[in-house]
This record gives C-alpha cells, sequence and structure tokens, in this order.
C-alpha cells in the first residue's frame, strides 16, 4: 500500500486485537443489504415508526441550530450509522426540510447543504445511493444540497475538525465496538438475562461507557462551537435490576431460537458459548452519567419512549398470529443476520428464523416490555 494513505484510513475499532477468526461476527455487524424479503430496507418499518416520533426534537433542535449559528449559507450534516435503504434519508430530509422553511418565514436565503451518510464500510451503500433521486425530489431544497458516503467506524474520527454542524443517529448507537471482555457462565444467552452473573452486566455496562464516551469525543472535535446532535436508540426502562431483561426481549428470543438448534444437534453448544450480542441498552441514569463526565455537551432534551417490534398491542388469532410473529422474526433478521451467518454458517439461517416467529406467538401477551427508545439532543459546549 502507498504509504501516504495509511494514515487517512479510518481507524476500525471495531475489529479488536483478537485473532483473525475470534469474534469475526463482530466484523460482519452491518444490516442486511439489498432490497430483497429479508433486507433491511423490506425490515425496517419499526425504524422509520422511531423516526416519526422522535421529529418534534428533531425540529426543534433543527430550527435553534440555525438561529444559534446566525443562519450560515453553508450546513454540513452527517447522518450515521444510515444503514441502506430509504430510511437512511428520512432524517435527513426532515432537517433539510425544516431549514427552508426556516429560512422562508425569516426571509434568509437557506444554505447550501452537504449530507453525509456514514455506516461501517460492508454497509450496502449502493442499495441507500439509489434512493438519492427520491430524496431530491421530497425535499424542498431552494439551494444546493449534496450527497455523500462516508464510510468507517463511528467509533473512530470520519470528519475535519469542527467541519460538521448537525448529527443525527439513529437505531445504531447499542451497538458496540467490540463484544466485551470476560462474558463468563452467561451459558446459552447471547446476551443479558435475568440469570446472568452481575460480572456480564458490568462488563457490558463498561464496554458501553468506553464506547459511548469515544463517541462523544470525536463529535466534540468534529462539531463546530453550538452544533447540535439528535440520537436515537434502543434502551431499557428497569433502573433497580441491572439484570432484568423480560422473556419476550428480542435478544432472548434469539437465545431461545439458538437453544433449540443446539438440543436438534444442528448447532453446537461450543458454538453458542462463544457468540455474543456487541449491543447495550442503558437506563436513562446510565446514559446521563457518560454524557455529563465526558463534559463536551449540554443535554437539552432526553425522553424515553414505549418500544414495541410490531405485535405487542395486537389482537392475536389464527392466521395473524402466525404472520405478526414472522414479522418480527424478519425484523430481527435484518439486523442480524450476517453476524450470525459469520459465526454459524448461512444454513441455519432460515431455521433459526422459523424457530424464532414460533417463539414470538408464544409471547404474544408479553406487555411488560422492558424495553425503550431513547431520544436525546445535545448541543456542543
Amino acid at each position: 500500500m502507498d504509504p501516504r494513505f495509511i494514515d487517512t484510513l479510518p481507524s476500525l475499532s471495531y475489529i479488536d486485537n483478537k485473532r483473525d477468526d475470534e469474534y469475526a461476527f463482530v466484523k460482519a455487524l452491518r444490516m442486511s443489504g439489498g432490497d430483497g424479503a429479508n433486507s433491511y430496507s423490506a425490515n425496517s418499518r419499526l425504524q422509520r415508526r422511531v423516526l416519526s416520533m422522535a421529529k418534534p426534537v428533531l425540529v426543534k433542535n433543527t430550527e435553534e441550530m440555525m438561529m444559534n449559528l446566525d443562519f450560515p449559507t453553508y450546513i454540513k450534516v452527517a447522518e450515521l450509522g444510515c444503514s441502506s435503504g430509504e430510511n437512511s434519508f428520512l432524517a435527513i430530509s426532515e432537517i433539510i426540510n425544516t431549514i427552508n422553511v426556516l429560512c422562508q418565514r425569516v426571509d434568509k436565503n437557506p444554505p447550501e447543504i452537504d449530507c453525509c451518510l456514514n455506516d461501517l464500510p460492508e454497509n450496502d451503500f449502493n442499495t441507500t445511493f439509489k434512493f438519492v433521486p427520491f430524496f431530491n425530489k421530497e425535499t424542498t431544497n431552494k439551494a444546493p444540497c449534496f450527497v455523500y458516503g462516508a464510510p468507517g467506524s463511528f467509533y473512530s474520527r470520519l470528519f475535519s475538525r469542527n467541519s460538521l454542524h448537525f448529527i443525527h443517529s439513529s437505531y445504531a448507537l447499542h451497538f458496540l465496538s467490540k463484544v466485551p471482555e470476560k462474558l463468563e457462565n452467561n451459558e446459552g444467552s447471547v446476551y443479558i438475562t435475568s440469570s446472568s452473573p452481575e460480572s456480564v452486566y458490568k462488563a457490558y455496562l463498561n464496554q458501553f461507557q468506553e464506547d459511548f464516551t469515544l463517541f462523544l469525543r470525536l463529535r466534540s472535535e468534529e462539531l463546530v462551537s453550538n452544533g447540535r446532535m439528535v440520537l436515537n436508540f434502543i434502551g431499557r426502562k428497569s433502573l433497580n435490576d441491572p439484570l432484568h431483561r423480560d422473556c419476550c426481549h428480542f435478544w432472548t428470543l434469539l437465545s431461545k431460537s439458538l437453544r433449540d438448534l443446539v438440543l436438534e444437534g444442528i448447532v453446537s453448544e461450543s458454538k453458542l458459548e462463544t457468540f455474543n450480542m456487541p449491543f447495550y441498552d442503558p437506563n436513562v441514569h446510565e446514559l446521563k452519567e457518560v454524557i455529563r463526565n465526558e463534559g463536551s455537551f449540554e443535554i437539552n432534551e432526553l425522553e424515553a419512549h414505549g418500544f414495541d417490534l410490531g405485535h405487542s398491542n395486537c389482537n392475536y388469532n389464527g392466521i395473524y398470529e402466525y404472520e405478526a410473529g414472522h414479522n418480527e422474526a424478519n425484523c430481527i433478521r435484518a439486523v442480524s443476520e450476517p453476524m450470525l451467518a459469520a459465526h454459524f454458517g448461512e444454513d441455519i439461517i432460515d431455521t433459526l428464523f422459523d424457530k424464532y416467529a414460533h417463539h414470538v406467538t408464544q409471547h404474544a401477551n408479553c406487555r411488560n416490555r422492558t424495553s425503550v427508545s431513547h431520544v436525546v439532543s445535545l448541543t456542543k459546549k
């Protein structure tokens, strides 16, 4: 490789110093590409609802950013963890339309806007960029707007210092840079459960604190003074019991489905024991603590909204019950299939998510869901 380019490559900190074959599934952390039946693009209705739910916070912070920066003639916006498909443009479209409406209202010329779409290099950017013409039609942009790809881990520097005015990220930051160290005695589970030892929770919490602190520090270097961030990610409601995850928690259901395959001899027990999700769902106190300790940002809003994969508020009967379970299984498959296939092989995937859909229907009446969607808006000090 030409030495001139070595220092310019993004530091993919999700690649650990482990052997190449250990935790290979973390290197496969991406959403399922394309636009087929099992793709993220076709199975991201939940993420669209989350974006809609967070719209008031996004609009408010966009307007305040423009006014506090005295209506600059140029704006640079970044969507971090954009994944693939039409959803990649929903928040950016809202930001651009808000800016144009505001400028028209106060009789200001709208700024030129750079829109940077970020995700890991393995992300399916091709499917995303196919939606650029539709994005241009949907926005009320009265000034030039340019779309770019920015491949790399958001646990590394992605942009020049003091170059960004607004950062948005939705349903990406609950994924960690790596699987936490020392996950001992968490037998048969791919994540924290009520039966996990407390050491598992502490390992996950420590990794989240390390990763989110790094994320905030890096973004503070890239944002201009008074720049804004709006972040949406999965968290949890429980404040007193750090281990509590209900029986219909999506990773609990995945663990059950994988254990079924172990019992049937399709998956080895040793394979299951070495698979853990690089994921953490913080509660509001854990989230506030990291933001305040890192110190670069002020919290504007921090909201927690009910989390629903789409089946828990439905009336179940017959075929519809099966369809709802299948839809939820497809949603989880779209966000986890590349990792699962990298570790267990592609041959198990269809059977695994048939099991998953079955377990969803067994918990159709689960109402006491512990998960929520956190929406937090921040201003760089």
